[in-house]
């Protein structure tokens, strides 16, 4: 059975409190640490834990300015939030990791496979992308720049229709609410750090350096980052696996855990061959 824990925290060497959780599997299960969405927390990942089970050890982090992690004075940047996860896993004596995020997650993950390919096992990228286009700077200064004059609950019915699909909102109301609950009380500073590191983020050149099992997988009706931008990193790394999930949106770890799940222990053992 995989031992559960509670949130702990560290500090990292820029004095940052970083939270995170660690459910341990056995010693000989293989380490995967996941990083969640924009606007949400480590428990993002809960549903996909149930689904994983005992098949592998499990990190999850809330990303700096999200959740119970502190902003700090260093300013934001993929590479920053890659190096806060290298900490932690240096905190916990891990090595090396298949490394996953969706979404904001994702492009951490990308990033931290590029500036850590030797602690990097193995790629989980969900509903992401290596760069969100030519007018990203102007598109995420501007979500920024709304939320700070609106607040983030003025964004929930715009969110929602992109998070989930319809079908899933009618039938799933209490994962909505819990969804928009977590949301609605980030901290607004480090939304709008996390929005402008998203619009400055372009890690292409990493593609074609990524030489180890690689998982992409991406809603099919995903508006935030769609199926396109998958096909352009699947197109970039050699020997990845691209999956479309069919009538999901962007939060698939949410939509359809078990899929997501399933999709990670496959990862696990191309990793472990």
């Amino acid at each position: 059975m995989k031992q559960e824990s509670t949130l702990l925290n560290l500090e990292v060497s820029d004095g940052t409190r970083l939270a995170y959780r660690l459910r341990q599997a056995a010693p000989e299960a293989p380490v995967i640490a996941l990083v969640h969405s924009l606007g949400m927390d480590h428990r993002f990942w809960d549903p996909v834990a149930l689904s994983l089970g005992s098949s592998a050890t499990l990190l999850t982090i809330d990303a700096r300015g999200h959740g119970r992690s502190g902003l700090g004075q260093t300013p934001i940047t993929a590479q920053r939030m890659a190096d806060d996860l290298a900490e932690v896993l240096d905190h916990l004596g891990i090595s090396s990791a298949i490394v996953g995020g969706a979404s904001m997650g994702g492009c951490i993950a990308l990033q931290f496979a590029g500036s850590h390919p030797q602690r990097t096992l193995g790629l989980a990228l969900m509903n992401t992308t290596a760069w969100y286009g030519p007018t990203a700077p102007k598109d995420w200064e501007d979500r920024a720049l709304n939320a700070q004059a609106k607040g983030l609950a003025s964004m929930v019915e715009f969110q929602k229709t992109r998070w989930f699909s319809d079908s899933f909102r009618a039938n799933h109301p209490q994962i909505v609410q819990a969804t928009i609950d977590t949301f609605v009380a980030n901290d607004l500073q480090g939304y709008m750090a996390a929005c402008r590191l998203l619009g400055g983020f372009d890690s292409r050149p990493v593609l074609t350096k990524v030489r180890i099992p690689s998982l992409l997988l991406v809603g099919e009706e995903d508006y935030a980052t769609p199926v396109a931008m998958t096909q352009a990193m699947h197109e970039g790394i050699a020997g990845s696996r691209m999956e479309v999930i069919l009538g999901a949106r962007h939060l698939t770890p949410l939509e359809v855990p078990d899929r997501v799940g399933a999709a990670l222990i496959d990862l696990c053992s191309k990793v472990l061959r």
